[in-house]
């Protein structure tokens, strides 16, 4: 299935009247893309296992014209007295500005796959509340394929848009993330989980109940050391599948890692049971949802938590108690984790509609109290995958 395009209707908003004043010219196309949340499913995309995440009505668009040149020129309406330009003819390498790295990323990514790129105008904008572990940057990443595909006709599917998105990250910006970020920014179905097999890239997409409400809590606690933590829990996930002799954690069961355990480390024994418990518990997850199951999610979103907090080490007080406040505001009504890379960022909750004042109460009138930062609250609901759209 190659990527969607379709015709949508932008003139005379603020974002577009930005773009023509940037550029003096009308621009041509739009590529959106979305954030993510990750139901359930953690660390599982780089040992080939298992997620479940869905899309978000957050987003990055991106509007844009081909120019005639190799020259990428690169805006964003939220750094407005910022702008980056780069000859994508040329070798690309990193430059001063942060977030225009991403599109130098996704450019050298396309080109080492020698897909024959143009020059861009183009100019960004988005809602994907950034640092709240929504996956801003895969966002941006698939907006920016999404427009190289559709404007130099490379023919590319939405999963090969995710996959060279991912590939940008790894080798461009040096965070070793799995690919389900830009997956299910890209391929995900409106109202619908994506069950994400990161070993073939297959998808299911799961309905998700119209009386199941998606509630997420931004800690707002500061991450610090985060990437060089992250790479080593991947190591410590490689190395224990390399002593066990599997080429992925997802080839290995618990009897098969209990039976090893005296040659591993500590860390790698931990790691590798968060893992291999975690994607069964995913399989389980998409079962409940069919079946809207809200008991069976809390025990399973509940074990996910603790997981993540025991053996892969990634909660931080804060998170904890976010979980600990909607978990007991909840009861047994709703369910409730961690999402995301950890070392603080976001938790999800997954409640009945009724319950989303209460939720907002209890963290209003707790969390501050606890541990002195102000969450952000963000009420949810699952949102589509990339479109690239002519504007007419």
């Amino acid at each position: 299935m190659l990527a969607t395009t379709m015709t949508t209707k932008i003139k005379d908003s603020p974002f577009h009247n930005a773009f023509v004043d940037i550029y003096g010219e009308e621009p041509t196309a739009l590529s959106n893309a979305p954030g993510r949340v990750n139901l359930i499913g953690e660390f599982t995309d780089y040992n080939d296992g298992f997620v479940l995440p869905c899309a978000l009505q957050y987003s990055t668009r991106i509007l844009f014209n081909k120019r005639d040149d190799s020259i990428v020129n690169v805006r964003s309406t939220q750094y407005a007295g910022e702008k980056d330009s780069f000859d994508i003819s040329a070798d690309i390498v990193p430059g001063d500005s942060q977030w225009g790295n991403y599109i130098r990323a996704v450019a050298f990514a396309f080109k080492r796959e020698d897909h024959n790129l143009s020059g861009f105008d183009l100019l960004i904008d988005s809602d994907v509340p950034q640092g709240s572990g929504l996956s801003s940057s895969a966002a941006l990443e698939v907006a920016i394929g999404g427009m190289f595909n559709h404007a130099c006709q490379l023919g590319l599917s939405e999963a090969q848009i995710a996959v060279l998105g991912q590939a940008a990250e790894n080798d461009f910006i040096n965070c070793q993330c799995g690919v389900m970020d830009q997956m299910i920014s890209a391929c995900g179905v409106q109202g619908h989980a994506m069950l994400l097999d990161c070993e073939s890239l297959e998808t299911v997409a799961v309905l998700i109940p119209e009386d199941l409400a998606i509630v997420i809590v931004n800690s707002n606690y500061p991450r610090k050391l985060v990437d060089s933590e992250y790479n080593q829990r991947r190591i410590d996930c490689e190395q224990a599948a390399l002593k066990m002799g599997v080429s992925s954690l997802r080839q290995a069961d618990l009897s098969k890692l209990d039976s090893n355990k005296g040659i591993l480390s500590a860390n790698e024994y931990k790691r590798a049971h968060h893992v291999i418990s975690e994607n069964q518990r995913v399989l389980d997850a998409v079962e409940a949802l069919k079946n809207n199951d809200m008991d069976t999610l809390r025990q399973l979103m509940t074990a996910s938590h603790q997981s993540l907090k025991y053996d892969f080490e990634v909660t931080v007080p804060a998170t904890d108690g976010l979980v600990e406040i909607c978990a007991a505001t909840l009861q047994n009504r709703g369910a409730v984790r961690m999402t995301g890379g950890g070392f603080g960022g976001a938790i999800v909750c997954l409640c009945r509609t009724d319950d989303i004042e209460s939720i907002t109460q209890a963290v209003g009138s707790q969390y501050e109290k606890r541990f002195n930062l102000r969450a952000n609250i963000y009420v949810c609901s699952a949102g589509k995958g990339l479109t690239v759209s002519n504007i007419k």
